[in-house]
């Protein structure tokens, strides 16, 4: 069914905030405003140290998500989140059951598509 109308770059912009919009309040935020208190204890999955790990993972869930909605630097921006998702779908949650990592999974998926696709036209990178 062919339907009489395209509207991709719209759909681009809502997956754009729902991706970064949802990273940013949903992990990203509450990892940054306690930090301190979080960094001895935060998951170490690839030997780099708790405290960097979690530097890593606010840079990724707070920075780059906020460049995801602003569709600046898209492209670049999804590459850290992607690592992100990858390590803690294969890694930290590696011998989890698929409902452990399976959020992580899904975010991974829309940051895989707005590397290939872009932010589309609703974006600052196209202003």
């Amino acid at each position: 069914m062919k339907l009489p109308f395209k509207h991709t770059d719209l759909g681009l912009l809502i997956l754009r905030l729902v991706a970064g919009g949802f990273m940013i309040f949903g992990h990203g935020w509450g990892k940054l405003a306690n930090f301190s208190n979080i960094a001895p204890n935060f998951p170490d999955p690839i030997g780099l140290g708790s405290t960097l790990s979690l530097g890593l993972a606010v840079g990724a869930e707070v920075f780059a998500a906020l460049f995801i909605v602003l569709g600046l630097f898209t492209r670049w921006a999804s590459i850290p989140l992607i690592i992100t998702m990858a390590v803690a779908a294969f890694v930290a949650h590696g011998g989890d059951p698929f409902a452990k990592k399976e959020m992580a999974l899904i975010y991974l998926a829309m940051y895989l598509m707005l590397f290939f696709t872009g932010p589309g036209k609703y974006s600052i990178n196209r202003k």
